[in-house]
């Protein structure tokens, strides 16, 4: 967290707009398929670490993810969810916050909060690539435990990110009529 960032955005007045609504709503959409398919790769690490599931029922659960869920349709596997959760925040960060911060400049310190979020999470994300690429050569308890605290990680900050993101955007976008 940026020490000094507001805790909710400032108040801008402004109608909705039918472009500003729906990319607020696909924003949401993308959240949700986030959080979701998290706590599914969250519960397998957890199975993992605790040595309730050998590796062969992880393996079968990541494959599950893959035709379960819009994002894994487009094969994406528990390895490439950290590179579109990378995507979906590099996105944001080239196109969403100078889009914000144009239309509503009193949203600076909020948007640098989570641009200071993205490189934390950016980070997280990596720790996860790494251990879980470990536990594919490793499967001990050790390792099994580094995936599930690097998982439990990532959780904390994302949700988080993803929350404070939601509700201190939501006005101004809305009412944007443009990228």
């Amino acid at each position: 967290m940026v020490p000094g960032a507001p805790a909710r955005a400032p108040r801008r007045v402004g109608r909705l707009e039918p472009l500003g609504d729906a990319l607020f709503q696909e924003l949401q959409w993308v959240h949700r398929m986030i959080r979701r398919d998290l706590g599914t790769v969250r519960d397998l690490a957890t199975a993992t670490a605790n040595g309730d599931a050998s590796p062969s029922e992880v393996r079968e659960g990541i494959d599950a993810l893959k035709t379960d869920g819009p994002l894994w349709k487009l094969r994406i596997n528990c390895l490439r969810y950290c590179r579109f959760v990378h995507s979906h925040h590099n996105a944001e960060d080239a196109m969403l916050f100078p889009a914000l911060r144009a239309a509503n400049p009193e949203l600076g310190p909020v948007v640098d909060r989570l641009e200071a979020d993205h490189r934390r999470v950016s980070d997280l994300l990596d720790a996860v690539e790494d251990s879980a690429g470990a536990l594919a050569e490793e499967a001990g308890g050790e390792q099994r435990q580094a995936v599930a605290a690097a998982l439990d990680d990532l959780a904390d900050d994302l949700l988080e990110h993803l929350e404070f993101e939601e509700e201190n955007v939501a006005e101004t976008m809305t009412s944007m009529t443009a990228l």
